[in-house]
């Protein structure tokens, strides 16, 4: 059997992930000597086989486990503007519980590996279940998991595409690039490069006082969905008890009898037919 791997040079973000890999390490080869060294017997040998494949499954859960975490950024609002600095972005908003999340997730740190040495671009996730992760989530614009957007840090587009790995690939490559923005004037339009210097030739309070006035223009746009959709929603209730009532008042109005006299007849035919 090669260990070789075991003994990776790659460094892991934690020393004690790197402590405990060594540990395992160790009962791994003390598990190989036991067994080179002596007669193995039924009994020794069914200890020495559990021994080793516990050894075994935790030196692979560690090492999965220290690489996927040096490969793949997990974000938090402490860490979002240096890490996005700069860069296109492709971000997975995600919960720890989400079925579909767990399943796309090998994808999603393969699809980073291949963009981890790019100083452009950057593939990350968000956990929306940790504190300065759910205020990303939120103020993204984030209802469920997982959610993918991607694009400028600052001006986030959901992504529709497929989950798997070829597609998510395809559109990285295609897609992660840089876009107009007021770092990438050269990439604008005439016209959107003339709105861009309006805004920054305004100070930083009016900014904020313009982006407050777009946020709360979204607002109320959630809040009048939010409001028609009850309104729909007891129309809907509304609609479904006075059908029921109806077919109550029809059945009772002699129907059921009706189809009552109608099996009779049809059992009385047959017997008089039989006879």
């Amino acid at each position: 059997i090669d260990f070789a791997f075991i003994h990776s040079t790659r460094s892991f973000h934690s020393d004690d992930r790197q402590r405990s890999l060594s540990n395992h390490t160790l009962l791994l080869h003390a598990t190989l000597t036991f067994t080179s060294h002596h007669s193995p017997t039924p009994t020794t040998t069914t200890m020495m086989m559990k021994l080793f494949t516990s050894a075994l499954l935790l030196v692979i859960s560690t090492t999965t486990t220290s690489l996927a975490n040096a490969e793949l950024q997990s974000l938090t609002t402490s860490t979002w503007d240096d890490a996005t600095a700069g860069k296109t972005v492709f971000v997975k908003f995600f919960a720890p519980w989400c079925g579909h999340c767990k399943k796309m997730a090998p994808d999603w740190i393969k699809l980073a590996t291949d963009f981890e040495s790019s100083t452009d671009q950057l593939i990350a996730e968000v956990d929306c279940t940790e504190e300065g992760g759910k205020e990303l989530c939120d103020a993204n614009g984030v209802k469920g998991f997982p959610t993918l957007k991607y694009g400028d840090p600052n001006d986030l587009q959901a992504y529709q595409g497929g989950r798997d790995y070829a597609t998510l690939k395809s559109f990285a490559t295609d897609n992660l690039k840089p876009s107009c923005s007021a770092a990438h004037l050269d990439l604008c339009d005439d016209a959107t490069r003339q709105e861009i210097e309006g805004y920054m030739a305004l100070d930083e309070a009016e900014l904020k006082s313009k982006i407050a006035g777009f946020e709360q223009q979204m607002a109320d746009a959630e809040e009048t969905f939010k409001a028609e959709v009850q309104k729909l929603q007891e129309t809907y209730q509304t609609l479904t008890a006075d059908k029921d009532a109806a077919l109550e008042a029809i059945k009772g109005s002699g129907l059921g009898l009706l189809k009552s006299v109608v099996a009779a007849k049809a059992k009385a035919s047959t017997a008089s037919d039989e006879l």
